[in-house]
């Protein structure tokens, strides 16, 4: 049984922006005990496959700090290569991020958005999305105002959540705990109309049902709105 907190309760969760002094958008992003450093870069080059096609590019990185565990793990770099889980998750973060930028309206040029990991408690890839796009919309705006860019840069917000069936009950919002004992582990990207980004959903060890899944579908669609304006509430201070 979950101390604090209902079933289908978030973590306490948090957005500050303008945390790095250099980068054209950032955002330190907590989930409960999650804590993301998320940076957004504009660099006026296109990747090479774009050239001369008049579209911009959205694009990501993610990485753990050596002790954002409760054991401390090599940085990647000294290893000489990045572990698959990594290369899944910031994929999965460029891909969520690029479904709500008009690429034709960006122009050519791309947008690198950096998410270090500075203490992990579960949820990192979700909390990664959700102050990854708060650092990917300040850089919008500081570009549309540098470069006075009337057209729509960003099509809507976008934010994540995670889900899972512990002990056959469906849990919102997953610490490391609950994690490794679910049965079923989903990550849900949903957009402000409701329009989905994407999915993951896998069954540990355990099949789940169309009822299963959607109970914590359900939870993330009703939860999304709530971190959304969190999102919002930080550009309106």
């Amino acid at each position: 049984m979950r101390q604090n907190r209902t079933f289908q309760e978030l973590r306490p969760i948090s957005f500050k922006i303008g945390v790095n002094i250099h980068a054209e958008g950032s955002c330190l992003v907590k989930f409960g005990n999650t804590h993301v450093l998320c940076t957004a870069s504009i660099d006026e080059k296109t990747p090479h496959w774009l050239k001369n096609s008049g579209k911009g590019w959205v694009t990501a990185e993610y990485g753990m700090l050596p002790r954002s565990t409760n054991t401390r793990v090599d940085r990647e770099a000294t290893k000489g290569k990045q572990s698959g889980r990594t290369q899944e998750i910031q994929r999965l973060i460029g891909r969520s991020l690029r479904s709500v930028i008009n690429l034709e309206n960006l122009g050519e040029r791309q947008i690198k958005i950096d998410c270090d990991v500075i203490q992990a408690d579960g949820g990192t890839r979700t909390a990664s999305i959700s102050g990854g796009f708060v650092a990917l919309y300040q850089a919008v705006l500081l570009l549309q105002k540098e470069y006075n860019i009337q057209k729509p840069i960003v099509k809507e917000f976008v934010a994540a959540v995670s889900a899972g069936i512990i002990a056959d009950q469906p849990n919102l919002d997953l610490d490391y705990n609950e994690d490794s004992l679910a049965q079923v582990d989903a990550n849900f990207i949903i957009c402000e109309s409701g329009k989905i980004a994407e999915i993951q959903v896998t069954g540990e060890e355990y099949f789940f049902s169309d009822k299963q899944f959607q109970l914590i579908f359900n939870l993330a669609k009703k939860s999304v709105p709530e971190i959304i304006q969190k999102q919002k509430e930080v550009f309106l201070s």
